[in-house]
This record gives structure tokens, sequence and C-alpha cells, in this order.
């Protein structure tokens, strides 16, 4: 449902209004990387100011607009801490309003009623294309007497562009924009079926919802003056505008998937990065404060102003976002890893149960963590505690546990189960102590070790790993090397 909006609140009473933010995505597929930018840059302005942040859903492109779309959006936004401070505002829902403002601009004699037809509309946009010039309409209806129009004609709205003069918007990232009028177009702001357009629409939304200041990507730039000209018709307050430049791919084109650009969704369950990472980030990617890279969000609202937004396209990284995953990995509560990295044990064919290994899980992460740059390879470091007896070994760990290695590996479990101190710090001088009579480094004893406790040949220090499994499982595994090195030699 959307929410109510009074007409008439976007500050046309004197004073200066409080700060009003909005982000309005079209619901047509995911909440992609730029748009989130957009969203926290809008979240951050108005939290800076003490204003007000609010969401618009612009499902008016009823062909395209999806429900899984809307959730995915609207999830995506949960996830990075972005909801609006108020109800979404459903775009559709309003095209009653819309209509009545565009009935409104043609009573003051700022719109008129068009009655061009498809053809010929077709045969003059061809004809600009063989003379090779801009195609703009110049419609003989702007003036006509439209009793001169044929009996049930249908017809569209089109707003009374300015021919003269030129349009000023001071920018707060672009600078002073000028455009000649002669520029701008009679558009439609109401079709021949009495729909409103997208450029009707969001005028009026955000008139409605009081928004004072509209931060959006500098591909809306043009539409920004052909909105004023609505704006002025209805002689309403302009907000103030910031178009923030587009992000590009390392090799400078435009974002796109195959830069990897994906949709937040894929960033937090593909990747498996954290909404800190991701919004960071995107703070980052086009905004500045000297040489800082890690801003978390209460220091982003402190800081945040439009003055640090820069002119010129960032470039998005996907190698530096994950290594700013990894520091936030890093200063993550373990807890709250352990309750993230459980769905993806959960998924793995491991003896895995949430309710039974919560707190295994959790005591495990700050071992973990050290080693990892995103949740999936937490997911895949944690995997060996859960582990299916017998496990399966990696090419390179079975390598270890060969001929040698398996006298070795007897005597190890020999020595551990006459071990009674089974803490890192008991066992770490038992297998010294060992490593020491036989005149070896440590590493001779912990590679075979680990790779009959783990199946790999990489894991958190061998005392910790026979710490968190404990001596029942501990034991277990190097049983089930010992009789599988016996079974070979038979």
């Amino acid at each position: 449902m959307a929410s109510s909006v009074s007409p008439g609140s976007a500050g046309d009473s004197g004073g200066t209004a409080p700060v009003v933010t909005r982000f309005a995505p079209s619901p047509t597929g995911y909440l992609h990387i730029g748009g989130a930018r957009t969203a926290l840059f809008n979240w951050l302005f108005a939290r800076h100011h003490g204003g007000k942040y609010l969401l618009r859903i612009e499902d008016t492109d009823r062909a395209r607009s999806t429900e899984p779309a809307i959730a995915a959006i609207l999830d995506g936004l949960a996830w990075l801490g972005l909801e609006g401070d108020e109800p979404p505002v459903f775009q559709f829902a309003r095209s009653e309003r819309h209509a009545e403002v565009a009935a409104q601009l043609l009573e003051a004699g700022h719109a008129y009623r068009c009655y061009l037809s498809p053809d010929e509309l077709a045969e003059r946009r061809a004809l600009a294309q063989a003379e090779r010039r801009p195609f703009r309409i110049a419609s003989e209806w702007r003036d006509r007497d439209p009793a001169a129009a044929p009996a049930s004609a249908p017809f569209v709205l089109r707003i009374k562009a300015p021919r003269e003069g030129e349009t000023v918007i001071e920018d707060r990232v672009q600078g002073r924009v000028t455009v000649n009028n002669a520029e701008l177009d009679d558009f439609v702001i109401l079709r021949s079926d009495g729909t409103p357009t997208y450029m009707l629409a969001v005028v009026v939304d955000d008139h409605d919802m009081g928004v004072t200041h509209v931060i959006r990507g500098d591909d809306h730039l043009n539409n920004a003056f052909r909105q004023l000209v609505i704006l002025d018709g209805m002689g309403w307050t302009h907000p103030v505008y910031a178009h923030v430049p587009l992000i590009h791919g390392a090799d400078g084109a435009k974002l796109s998937k195959r830069h990897g650009a994906l949709g937040v969704d894929a960033y937090r369950d593909e990747l498996g990065l954290l909404p800190e990472t991701v919004s960071n980030y995107l703070l980052r990617l086009g905004w500045g404060h000297g040489d800082r890279e890690i801003i978390d969000r209460d220091e982003a609202v402190a800081l945040f102003d439009l003055d640090g937004v820069g002119k010129s396209p960032s470039r998005f990284d996907t190698k530096k976002l994950l290594n700013l995953n990894g520091h936030y990995i890093r200063e993550a509560d373990p807890a709250r890893l352990a309750e993230l990295v459980a769905s993806r044990l959960a998924a793995m064919a491991l003896d895995f149960d949430p309710a039974r290994d919560a707190a295994k899980l959790a005591e495990a992460m700050p071992e973990l963590q050290p080693r990892a740059h995103d949740l999936n390879e937490l997911a895949r470091g944690a995997a060996f505690l859960f582990a299916v007896r017998p496990l399966e070994l990696e090419p390179k760990a079975a390598a270890l546990l060969t001929g040698v290695a398996q006298a070795l590996l007897a005597d190890l479990h020999a020595l551990l189960s006459a071990t009674n101190d089974w803490t890192t710090t008991g066992l770490e001088a038992n297998l010294k102590a060992e490593a020491e009579q036989r005149g070896l480094g440590l590493g001779k004893l912990a590679q075979p070790l680990r790779a009959a406790l783990t199946g790999q040949t990489t894991s958190p220090g061998i005392f910790d790993v026979l710490a968190l499994l404990g001596r029942d499982e501990s034991l277990a595994r190097i049983r089930d090397r010992l009789a599988e090195g016996m079974a070979a030699t038979t």
C-alpha cells in the first residue's frame, strides 16, 4: 500500500524547509550497485542535516514492474540499513493526483492538447533523421484552437516549454549548468489513455512528498531542465539538485555486468560481503574525506556533505572491495559471523546442526577471521569442524599421509591419547616437546596431523584445530587415517 502524501507540502511556505531527500528506484529488476550508492548518499545527506529520507517505488511501467523486483529492492535496502523513514510511496497508486496536476497545467495555459497522430510523429522523426538534425516536437496544436480538432480524435497533453532564453541550474555537484530553452521540447505529460508520464509523476511526487534535495545520477541531469518547466508552470519551489557522476568499470566504460556489477543481493549471497563493507565502499566511490578509506556509518553521517562528491566518474574495483571486506570480517563480532556463516554451512554436505553446533562455530570464528576475506571463505574454513567421517582428503593432503607419515601419525595418536590437558596451551607444550625430542621442526609434525584432522593443507593453527575438534573427534579422525593406511598395505 502507498503511504499518504499531502499535496502542496514541498516547502511552499516561507523560511528554510527541513531537508527531505528521496530514493526512487524503478522495480524492473534488482537493486543495482549504482542505485544503492544513490540511496546511501540520500540517506547520509538527510541524516547529516537532521532531515528525512523517503523511499518511492516508481512502478508506473506496469509491463516491467514486478512484485519480486519490489521485494528485492526493499530487501537490499533493508540489508544496507537504508529503509525509508516512512512507508514507501508507490507512484502508480497516485495516478489520479498526477492527472489532476496535468489538468491544472492545461487550465492555466501551461499545457495543451496535441492531436498529432503517431504516423505524423513518425514521419517528422524520419525527416529529422534524414536531415541529420535533432528531433524536437514542434506541434502546431500548441497555439491552435482545440475546436479545430476532428471530433473524438485522441490527444495527449503536452507541456508548453519556453522557446526563448535559457534555463540555469546551480547543481550542487556539477556546478552551474545552462541549457538554451530552444533545446527543450514540448514533452508529453499525459498520454492519450489519460495516464501520466514519468516526467510529470516525478515532479508531482517530489513536490507532494516535500522533497527539498534531489540527489541522483547525472544521467538525469537533462530531465531536470524539463521538470523545471512543470515546477514553474505550477508555481512550485525548485528543489536543490545534485547530479552525481555514474560509476564506471576499471576500463572507464559505464559499469555493467561484465565489470562485476551485480545486484546488491548477489554481493551479499554470492560474494559473501558484509553490509558495512558495501556501505563503506560505496561511500568512497565518488565521495572523499582526505585519504580516509575506512569510515563507519556514524562517522559517515558526521562527515558527509555534497561538497565532497567529485565531478568525475568513479571506477569500480572488485579487488579493493574484497580487501575492504577482509578488514570488516576481522573486526566483526564472532557470534554475528557465526550466525551468518551457519546458513552457508547448512547448505554444504556436513554434519552441521545450527542448534547443536552454534557455540562451537562461534568459538572457532576468532581463529578463522584473520584468514578470510568473505563469508564464503569463512564457511569453507569452518567446514572441517563438521566434516563427515571418514574425511575426504584433498590431493595435497593425501600426499602428506603416505609412507613414513603413517608411522609418525600412529605415534602422535598415542601421544595425544595420553594428553590430559586438552587445551591449546597443553597441546602446544606436548607437541613441541615431541618435535624437539625427534629433532624435527614443529611443521614436520603439524602438517600430517593437519591433513588427518582437516583433510586439507591449510587451517587455523594445529593446536587450535585440536582444541576446537575436541579429544574424541580428533583421536577418531586420526584413527580413520591409520585404518585406511593399514588397509592400503594389506
